[in-house]
């Protein structure tokens, strides 16, 4: 499969798993299925919480920030996008996580603000730095696995102090970039979590060996390590995009985020072709606080092509 379809899957298999999630965050297990019971039948993209028909929550509009802050400094210019992220949480967008709300809004500065947080609350272990990691996982893959690894660290500690959130996003970005190399990533985790911080190596490897199923987290999927085996195990219990989607919100909980990563993975595994187009057209992404801008297909479609054409750089600009 060409590379760039695996890139372009990433990107917009992630928003539209986040769509499609969305609507049924926090509700029961089963409850797409209950709703949706034959695959296919289209009609899923429903809106509902909140949320309007194809529209993508704060996931996916963090992704695109990350992603248009990379391309237009040319590089990972953390200071500018830190300052993005603070714009558009300072504009009310309808959902934004309590922790991250936070960081953005307590006035600190960029290089010290989650810090602080994680000092004083002794949590910060949220699966919103890996929720927004599609886009940057694609610019980096080029520049291989140390690089790839350590932008998705310093990426994740804009917002989250708790390495167990850095060491997640760094293991979805390396997951990205075997995946766009054509290698399958369910047999390339032995690897990557020999690549983990011993001091949280141990609840990754739990979450993603291959007996593992959620029904045995031991904390709610909105923790960024269940959230990810979550999302692995999607991927490995099913033969295609949609099933995989399903399984995931189908999970309950934090069903956009876990839909997300979910559609990421699944995404550049199967390619952009197996993402069901009734799925990609009414799909769209707001983003507050950005002059009144939304993005659709097209939009997405372009930047994963930018994002996946070049070589990621991981130098500050600071």
């Amino acid at each position: 499969m060409d590379r760039m379809q695996r890139a372009a899957g990433a990107v917009v298999g992630a928003a539209v798993g986040d769509a499609l999630g969305g609507p049924f965050e926090f509700g029961p297990r089963g409850a797409f299925s209950a709703r949706f019971p034959v695959p296919g039948a289209g009609g899923e993209m429903c809106g509902g919480g909140g949320w309007g028909p194809g529209e993508a929550t704060d996931d996916t509009q963090m992704a695109v920030l990350v992603a248009e802050s990379l391309l237009e400094r040319g590089g990972l210019d953390l200071p500018d996008l830190f300052a993005r992220f603070q714009r558009w949480a300072a504009s009310e967008p309808k959902d934004i996580g309590l922790q991250t709300e936070d960081v953005l809004t307590n006035g600190m500065p960029w290089d010290l603000a989650a810090a602080i947080h994680f000092q004083v609350n002794q949590r910060a272990a949220g699966n919103g730095s890996l929720m927004r990691a599609s886009t940057s996982a694609v610019h980096f893959a080029s520049a291989g696995q140390e690089a790839t690894m350590d932008a998705a660290r310093r990426i994740a500690a804009l917002t989250h102090g708790d390495r167990a959130a850095w060491e997640g996003t760094a293991i979805f970005h390396e997951l990205i970039r075997v995946t766009l190399e054509g290698t399958d990533p369910l047999t390339a985790l032995p690897d990557i979590l020999s690549l983990v911080h011993p001091d949280h190596r141990g609840r990754y490897a739990t979450v993603l060996a291959p007996d593992w199923h959620p029904d045995q987290a031991t904390k709610f999927n909105g923790a960024v390590w269940p959230c990810l085996g979550s999302a692995v195990w999607a991927l490995r219990t099913t033969t295609g995009f949609e099933d995989a989607i399903r399984a995931a919100i189908d999970l309950g909980g934090d069903t956009d985020t876990v839909a997300a990563v979910t559609g990421g993975l699944a995404g550049a595994y199967h390619g952009l072709g197996a993402i069901p187009a009734h799925w990609t057209q009414p799909l769209h992404v707001p983003l507050p606080g950005f002059d009144g801008r939304v993005l659709h297909l097209a939009d997405l479609l372009h930047l994963a092509h930018r994002l996946g054409g070049r070589t990621g750089s991981c130098s500050s600009i600071d």
